[in-house]
């Protein structure tokens, strides 16, 4: 396995540290961000396979928590699309400052509602954003944000999510960019069958490895 260098980070915004894991292989062709869902956290297993995955892929992983244990026990700031933005933006900005990070193209993974803060960030950041790639996300709470987002965007669901599965399938129809929608047969929201984690991780390999490289 390539050399990674890791490093335990701490990201000042709004007045908190938000802290986070960022890993780099040498010589990384890209950098994913990743912004989780409600009730989650930068050491969510599932996020962390995938992020796993990636960088076995020669890409750079960012997981970092998006709110303060404080806030995070509150339900409304969970889904706070537009906090969770504003942190994921911080966070990108903060990437943008460091020497390693500076140069890097830059990718995110949203999982739930974190996938809809993952799409307001690059309709936001606009050509700085390279790829997004959603896991199951809540991507109808970026609606009007949609139109904007340039960056090629991936949709992975499971075929049994069908609430989210509909969900998606609209949102997508407002996307102008080029995107595709993934559907992983048999798999829930969680994707906690066999196998189901590994074809999501694979997918969003494939998609980052193409755009950001």
């Amino acid at each position: 396995m390539a050399h990674l260098s890791e490093n335990l980070v701490s990201i000042p915004v709004d007045g908190v540290e938000l802290e986070g894991d960022l890993r780099l292989p040498e010589d990384a062709t890209g950098l994913v961000v990743f912004a989780h869902g409600s009730g989650s956290s930068r050491k969510s297993p599932r996020n962390n396979y995938v992020a796993e995955v990636l960088r076995d892929h020669g890409l750079g992983t960012l997981l970092f928590d998006l709110l303060t244990e404080a806030e995070d026990e509150t339900y409304e700031t969970r889904f706070d699309i537009d906090l969770l933005t504003t942190r994921l933006l911080a966070a990108t900005d903060w990437l943008r400052r460091r020497d390693e990070t500076a140069g890097l193209t830059l990718g995110y993974f949203g999982s739930s509602t974190g996938a809809a803060a993952a799409l307001q960030t690059a309709a936001v950041r606009g050509d700085d954003a390279g790829a997004v790639v959603s896991r199951g996300g809540r991507v109808d709470l970026a609606t009007d944000e949609l139109l904007d987002v340039t960056a090629p965007t991936l949709f992975i669901v499971g075929s049994a999510d069908t609430q989210v599965l509909e969900l998606n399938r609209q949102a997508r129809t407002k996307l102008t960019c080029p995107n595709d929608l993934r559907v992983v047969e048999g798999a829930g929201h969680l994707f906690e069958g066999a196998g189901e984690l590994e074809t999501v991780a694979d997918l969003a390999a494939e998609w980052f490895e193409r755009h950001l490289s």
